[in-house]
């Protein structure tokens, strides 16, 4: 997230002749190009994945199950976000958010382009490579955009985020129709090395443009002392020895499956959010009233776990569904399948400067619905959109193909769900962060994404060649439709919990 100061003495960045991009600070072109190549890039592969996860091998893909091809897949997601926790880390200890994002979309080129090499080894180091360098980019890049304004108060600032989260949707709309359509239609792994060639563009975009970037951005905050530097190091060398020693003995002994890696880490990215809050409500610094904000804070934090438990299955069930059981034509012109994967971009384009308004219109008459009814209103449509899926399975039985306009109608009413909850989320975890850990919160957001998905990958594994059956999104759906339910139920209480925050 954006930095919310700047220091004392730093300049706002100016660009040779006064030149602005839009009327904002030349670095937010920058900036709004290398994440939107970023982006392309990201949803581009992810567009490909589960479908190159459970292709058959005669097809040129891995030949995984549709349940282990989803669990994959809903794992990799949950690791991008758990490690954007430790890439803010290194940004603030280490190298500064410029040098981080740097090498983040050097390791993320690099991933793309292993996914391209034909070998089942590589494309798994890739995976594991895209999901360390989005931990480094993602948790810096929206840091440097807040570099560029002088502090809150700056009349550009909101206008500055929004052409950049704008540069995210186009590159998230573009990438499937692009990728995809090389991915699908003439070589999976010339698509994947197409999501390379895009971050390289990006990267080289960063790189020439980065005279333009605020001098802060180059500042390491809290810079690490030789002595932490050297016990860090160490730790890490040795866990990861550690590592490398247990899975080669469990390889050696012939039982290596890639169970063994989705299962462990599933369970960390449960493990880990539920570690930080045991460890923040032990803390004796925080004052009763902080305690009873972090306690109602929990019941958003599981309600959007819930959420992105289903939101984000758009790349994997849904996917997969898009690929077996839907018509890929309308209107008498046929697409590949991973056209669908356009659908949430262009709805948020379309849809989030219409929120924008209608919150502040029902503000102006007091019924601007509070935050804990937004996270409820989310979780139901989220569940309702999976009750749809559960019809559209239905009327798939059997072996047909449905209209595209199921999917279409499934991903309006996620896009829906997801710009009432996920915006006033990061609203309502500034709000309600203790002062002590007001940078960790933002992180702790994000691992709401992490439980989410690895629940996901748990729960795949666990059901097997059910996952993507009737019952298995109406089971979903009802869960998530309770979850709003009781929330609306219990709204009191969680007001109470938030003191003076509303």
């Amino acid at each position: 997230m954006a930095s919310s100061t700047l220091e004392a003495g730093v300049q706002r960045p100016s660009s040779p002749g006064g030149k602005t991009f839009l009327g904002h600070p030349r670095g937010l072109a920058t900036l709004f190009m290398t994440e939107m190549w970023e982006r392309f890039s990201f949803y581009g592969m992810r567009a490909l994945l589960v479908l190159y996860l459970v292709a058959e091998h005669g097809d040129g893909g891995l030949g995984y199950e549709a349940a282990v091809g989803a669990a994959i897949y809903s794992v990799y997601n949950a690791m991008v976000y758990l490690l954007a926790l430790p890439g803010g880390w290194i940004a603030d200890r280490f190298w500064g958010a410029r040098k981080t994002v740097a090498v983040g979309g050097s390791i993320i080129m690099v991933g793309h382009f292993l996914l391209a090499v034909p070998a089942t080894a590589s494309f798994f180091a890739g995976l594991g490579l895209i999901a360390v360098g989005s931990g480094l980019l993602k948790a810096n890049i929206s840091t440097m955009v807040g570099h560029l304004y002088d502090g809150p108060t700056d009349p550009r600032r909101d206008g500055g985020f929004t052409i950049f989260y704008m540069g995210i949707n186009a590159g998230a709309f573009f990438a499937p129709l692009v990728i995809g359509t090389v991915g699908q239609k003439v070589d999976w792994h010339l698509g994947f090395a197409l999501a390379g060639a895009g971050m390289a563009l990006g990267l080289i975009q960063y790189l020439l443009g980065s005279r333009h970037l605020s001098p802060r951005s180059s500042t390491v905050a809290s810079p690490i002392s030789a002595a932490e530097k050297s016990s860090v190091l160490r730790k890490g060398m040795f866990w990861l020895a550690l590592t490398g020693v247990f899975f080669g003995v469990v390889a050696l002994t012939g039982n290596f499956s890639v169970g063994w890696v989705i299962w462990p880490l599933s369970v960390a990215g449960i493990g880990i959010p539920a570690f930080y809050f045991a460890r923040i409500k032990r803390d004796k610094d925080l004052t009763p009233d902080e305690q009873s904000k972090m306690s109602g804070y929990i019941w958003f934090f599981v309600a959007a776990a819930v959420f992105w438990m289903i939101y984000d299955q758009s790349g994997s069930t849904l996917n997969i569904f898009a690929r077996e059981s839907t018509s890929s034509t309308l209107f008498g012109t046929g697409f590949p399948s991973s056209w669908f994967q356009s659908f949430n971009p262009l709805y948020i384009m379309a849809l989030a400067p219409v929120f924008a308004w209608l919150w502040v219109w029902l503000a102006r008459r007091g019924k601007n619905p509070s935050t804990t009814m937004k996270f409820a209103i989310g979780l139901l449509l989220i569940g309702t959109s999976f009750l749809v899926m559960m019809l559209a399975m239905a009327a798939a039985s059997g072996g047909a193909k449905v209209t595209p306009l199921w999917l279409a109608s499934v991903y309006l009413i996620q896009t829906v769900g997801e710009l009432t909850l996920s915006p006033v989320g990061l609203s309502v975890t500034t709000k309600l962060a203790p002062p002590k850990y007001g940078s960790q919160m933002m992180g702790i957001w994000f691992l709401g994404v992490t439980a989410g998905d690895c629940v996901a990958a748990i729960m795949q594994l666990m059901v097997g060649k059910g996952t993507g059956s009737t019952w298995y999104f109406a089971s979903q759906g009802l869960l998530a439709v309770l979850a709003g339910v009781a929330l609306a139920m219990y709204r009191k209480k969680v007001v109470r919990l938030m003191g003076d925050i509303h």
